[in-house]
């Protein structure tokens, strides 16, 4: 596949949406989908990642993180080294170079930002790296289907880099929307959810989510949990299984539109997630939960690994304002949110 180097007036711009991970999550981590096959249930949210690029004078790269203030700038050439606080950059770049330029250096102005901090939960990072590819895909006209960014993004993130983490979040900011997904040692599948329209506003309304203030480090957690995939540790394997059933169950709930069944699915399945390590929650995110529950929230979960990042609840209507309320006493910041149907995509500003 050639990249086609556009005119040095062509700025490429591309946002992908961050996900709420609703159900499944861990069971996309090697090597338990691997060799068990992993299901998680998620959707996308109007929350984004951005990412613009365009050419740079005089043979530089630029790479900018706007949100955190980090700048890096030097000599464009095939490999860069890795940069603090803007890995993801480099990533990206790097293999565009190798996998598109034939190992030919790209003179780029690379700018991004999120809506959200890294250890968010909302899959934060992964989705930067699909806006990163999807701003260089419309800069260099690459014809890259949607499977095809979100496999790329996941091997630049997970094998170049050397991330801890799973699949979904690549997978979930590609595509876009409410999907169920399945994560086999081979193969990814996406299958797409089809809510009727009063089902998507009544389930959309009913989402209240929590910002702890934590940036959580994911890497430790996961690592914990893959470590008892390997050993085949019992109590936290048949964890794992339970949470990939209640994803499952989530999905049948949210195609017959079931909400009760829904959440019911949502408590049990962040039960069995906080089985599977132990960091996963903790005395401040279970003051958090207890207290909305007491509040009137239908259940509650952590968003992504655990330790911190985004909670949500799910809530009947007329409860909402009452949880809120209640959330509003914490050290944390309070959300509501709309879900999205659109995947990463992109435009030129010429």
């Amino acid at each position: 596949m050639k990249a086609i180097i556009p005119s040095s007036t062509v700025v490429a711009r591309a946002r992908a949406p961050l996900r709420l991970g609703l159900g499944g999550g861990g069971t996309d981590v090697s090597p338990y989908c691997d060799q068990y096959g992993g299901e998680v249930l998620n959707v996308t949210i109007d929350k984004y990642a951005y990412a613009t690029v365009c050419a740079a004078e005089h043979g530089t790269v630029r790479l900018t993180a706007a949100d955190s203030g980090r700048v890096w700038q030097g000599v464009a050439e095939p490999v860069l080294q890795r940069q603090q606080g803007l890995d993801l950059h480099v990533g990206v770049y790097n293999r565009v170079v190798r996998d598109f330029m034939g190992g030919q250096p790209l003179a780029v102005d690379v700018i991004t930002h999120s809506e959200a901090p890294p250890g968010s939960g909302l899959g934060s990072s992964s989705t930067m790296v699909v806006a990163l590819l999807q701003a260089f895909c419309e800069y260099l006209s690459l014809p890259l289907g949607e499977y095809d960014i979100a496999s790329l993004a996941h091997d630049i993130e997970r094998v170049d880099l050397g991330m801890a983490g799973g699949k979904q979040d690549q997978y979930a900011a590609t595509f876009g929307g409410m999907n169920f997904m399945e994560f086999y040692a081979d193969r990814v599948i996406v299958n797409p959810l089809r809510m009727k329209a009063e089902l998507k506003a009544e389930l959309e309304s009913s989402v209240v989510l929590f910002y702890t203030g934590v940036s959580r480090e994911s890497a430790a957690i996961i690592a914990e949990q893959t470590d008892h995939i390997r050993r085949r540790d019992s109590a936290p394997l048949e964890a794992m299984h339970r949470v990939k059933a209640e994803a499952r169950a989530m999905k049948e709930a949210v195609l017959t539109g079931n909400l009760e069944a829904f959440a019911q699915s949502m408590r049990t399945g962040w039960e069995e997630k906080k089985k599977l390590a132990r960091s996963i929650s903790n005395a401040a995110i279970d003051e958090v939960y207890d207290a909305a529950m007491a509040a009137g929230a239908l259940a509650g979960k952590v968003s992504g690994a655990g330790g911190g990042g985004f909670m949500m609840f799910v809530a009947e209507l007329s409860r909402r304002p009452e949880i809120m309320r209640c959330l509003q006493r914490f050290n944390g910041q309070v959300f509501t949110c709309n879900f999205t149907e659109r995947g990463a995509h992109s435009w030129r500003k010429n």
